[in-house]
């Protein structure tokens, strides 16, 4: 159990990045240089300590210097280097014993694979141009050089990946060892120094023979936490300008997807789990989920697709088949959502990309000399206008990409036609997805009978307020009621009235660098269509991956969740749990995870459905509340590796407005289905408190509900 205030998986950052790529692969010093000045133009955009020398943290992603790293081999070991051979850049404790542990557990990693290990090579550095703070935790900076030959690039990339991960697991205890990159195409060379100051620290980086033809750099900006040698980025593959406002549920997403995880080219991929960091910042998190999707065989760019998305949900003039190939891949992957732009390399293509909502900034110039230079702002480095053949800038949900070994230049309409043809997506989901939609008849009504509605509002708490200033407003006018600002009643673990549990919980908003978006003006950019029904391996694709039944909201009417329990289609079978318990004979924690227990054994017989209800109340019957239930069957399914293979419905009476049924979506429910609400309507115009036909408020209360939680995810810079 963690102790304290403190909440590493909170780290957020706010900065400057770019890249420099040589078109046609030419590697040349000039090249780094280039770069080093174009991040020094970006130090306004990152943050210096107190004492004037440390910084946030700025880095250089590097293709790999070849040739500079043969000779670094023979100077250092007196060896030579094959064709095939890894370098990896790590950052070790300044106690001599974890350190030479450190170095020991790596050798046994590599060695484990198959590779060779030449030695360690001490990082040349000079430490009067750290600041005192970032002296007081400056780690020990090392290299070590692996050799592998007969192996292709793909191979050996594998195996240091695998190394990687097993040298971390070995040396977990040790909270000073970090792996910077690890890696026979790309290299990292990042501290807590200031850009200007970064060749003067890492004395290689002014070394004239390191040439390299693909640079990455960024300067970071944290801003809500305190900088680590390891949090500075580029991370091993990206470097990332933003914040990914979904992390929580990324990371939690990831760890499920785990048990799913399979290909052939990381065998026994699930042994080195946990893939996903919860502890370093969300960037870094980003990072992990991209490397093992490459490593493990997906290509880079549909690897990016599926992780930050274009909007594609409300584009009516998107190409079919490409909305095809969005919809199909968004059953198996959501989005790392938030104001995104990232820039990358694996050591041959040169990326930048931005999320659906643009917010940013990524220009590029192409100049005569080959380069090409991509940063947050323009003019970051010295060159002259007439030398500038090309231009532009990367927009919302648009990618760049620089094929350094073929001299392309890719840009969004490129990189979309040759993801849409990969597979026939549209006759896959033609043939094997289904959407339920609504009916144009009248609506069934809930099936609360009118003598037991008192009964289940005073179970589930239904004030006269809440009938008369929460519920008539949605039905009758499909909005939220409008009322002011701030909230003045007491929090509800000090308020002296029972309240419900819901009320515990507090909306998070974007109040670091992100703005909120706005739900009216971008409605283009956001959905809230979800998918229910066992997902499939990610690195596979094939026609039984489209095998999904999709909502265009979470929140069900009567119908829709009437045509979920009746689904007639191989592999969607339904399980409904009851969550009520008798207090007399057990306690709430056995009721949950009895609740728990059943959900997981009603899994594991083939039910890609569990509707968890707390319908069947009695005298001797409570039911175990929604939100405890929902949040104890989904991590129960994620420790027993069987999450992606069911979704959750939610039928219950607790959650009637729309906080109360973000709280469930957020605790791990795919689908509500709020009963009590629609009966406490139908009894609303039953007693002409409402006016209008049934049908209608029940789609006006679903409207607003929607609007509701458009605006909380808003709030939190989601789409």
């Amino acid at each position: 159990m963690r102790a304290g205030l403190y909440r590493p998986e909170d780290v957020r950052d706010n900065c400057g990045f770019g890249l420099i790529a040589h078109t046609t692969g030419e590697a040349s010093h000039r090249l780094l240089q280039t770069a080093i000045e174009s991040l020094t133009c970006m130090t306004h955009r990152g943050a210096i300590a107190a004492d004037g020398k440390t910084g946030d943290g700025c880095g250089l992603l590097l293709q790999m210097p070849h040739e500079f790293m043969h000779t670094l081999a023979r100077e250092c070991f007196a060896a030579e280097l094959s064709d095939s051979y890894g370098v990896g850049q790590i950052f070790l404790s300044n106690d001599a014993d974890k350190a030479a542990s450190a170095r020991a557990g790596t050798e046994r990693a590599l060695t484990d694979q198959g590779l060779k290990v030449l030695g360690w090579r001490e990082v040349p550095t000079d430490r009067e141009v750290c600041g005192e703070i970032a002296l007081a935790s400056l780690p020990r900076i090392e290299q070590v050089f692996v050799d592998a030959p007969g192996l292709s690039a793909t191979e050996l990339n594998t195996r240091l990946f695998v190394a990687r991960r097993r040298a971390e697991m070995a040396n977990e205890s040790d909270g000073e060892f970090y792996v910077c990159s690890l890696s026979g195409q790309v290299i990292v060379y990042k501290g807590l120094v200031m850009p200007v100051d970064l060749p003067r620290f890492y004395l290689d980086l002014g070394d004239q023979r390191l040439a390299t033809a693909i640079c990455v750099f960024h300067q970071r900006f944290s801003t809500n936490t305190m900088p680590r040698w390891p949090l500075a980025q580029p991370f091993r593959m990206l470097a990332h300008n933003g914040e990914i406002n979904t992390i929580e549920g990324n990371r939690n997403w990831a760890e499920a997807r785990t048990a799913r995880f399979e290909t052939e080219r990381i065998p026994n991929v699930r042994d080195i789990a946990p893939l996903v960091n919860r502890t370093g910042s969300d960037s870094s998190s980003l990072d992990n989920m991209l490397d093992v999707m490459v490593t493990g065989g997906i290509d880079l760019p549909r690897a990016l697709r599926m992780l930050v998305p274009p909007a594609w949900q409300n584009i009516d003039s998107m190409d079919p088949d490409l909305r095809a190939f969005y919809e199909y891949h968004s059953m198996h992957m959501e989005p790392w959502d938030g104001p995104a732009g990232v820039v990358l390399t694996d050591g041959r293509y040169a990326v930048c990309l931005l999320d659906r909502n643009g917010l940013r900034p990524a220009r590029w110039v192409k100049t005569r000399d080959g380069f090409i230079t991509l940063a947050s702002e323009i003019g970051t480095h010295g060159y002259r206008n007439e030398d500038v053949i090309a231009k532009g800038r990367v927009g919302p949900g648009q990618i760049l990409m620089v094929d350094t070994e073929t001299g392309e230049l890719l840009q969004t309409a490129d990189i979309d036609n040759r993801m849409k043809s990969r597979h026939p997506y549209k006759q896959w989901l033609r043939e094997r997805a289904q959407r339920i939609e609504g009916t144009f008849g009248g609506e069934l009504a809930a099936g609360i009978e009118q003598a037991q509605l008192d009964t289940y509002m005073k179970m589930f708490q239904v004030s006269f307020e809440e009938r008369d200033q929460v519920l008539r407003p949605l039905a009758e006018t499909g909005n939220e009621a409008v009322g002011s600002m701030g909230d003045d009643t007491p929090m509800a673990v000090l308020s002296r009235k029972e309240r419900a549990l819901y009320d515990y919980f507090r909306q998070k908003f974007a109040q670091v660098t992100n703005p909120p978006i706005d739900p009216l003006r971008e409605t283009i950019v956001m959905s809230l269509e979800t998918d229910l029904g066992g997902e499939k391996n990610i690195f596979a694709e094939g026609p039984e991956h489209a095998e999904r039944v999709s909502l265009a909201s979470p929140v069900l009417s009567q119908g829709k969740f009437n045509t979920l329990l009746q689904l007639d289609r191989p592999g969607f079978v339904v399980a409904r749990i009851d969550c009520a318990y008798n207090p007399e004979q057990k306690s709430l924690r056995d009721a949950v995870q009895d609740v728990a227990r059943a959900a997981a054994e009603a899994v594991r017989g083939g039910a890609s459905i569990v509707v968890l209800s707390d319908r069947n109340i009695a005298v001797d019957a409570l039911p175990v509340h929604s939100l405890l239930a929902t949040g104890a069957v989904h991590h129960h399914l994620i420790r027993e590796g069987l999450r992606i293979d069911a979704n959750i419905v939610v039928e219950t009476a607790s959650a009637r407005d729309p906080h109360q049924i973000a709280c469930l979506l957020g605790f791990g429910a795919t689908a509500i289905y709020p009963y009590l609400a629609y009966s406490v309507l139908e009894d609303l115009i039953r007693t002409g408190e409402v006016l209008g036909e049934p049908s209608t408020c029940y789609k006006n209360y679903r409207k607003g509900i929607n609007k509701g939680l458009l605006k909380i995810m808003s709030k939190m810079g989601i789409s």
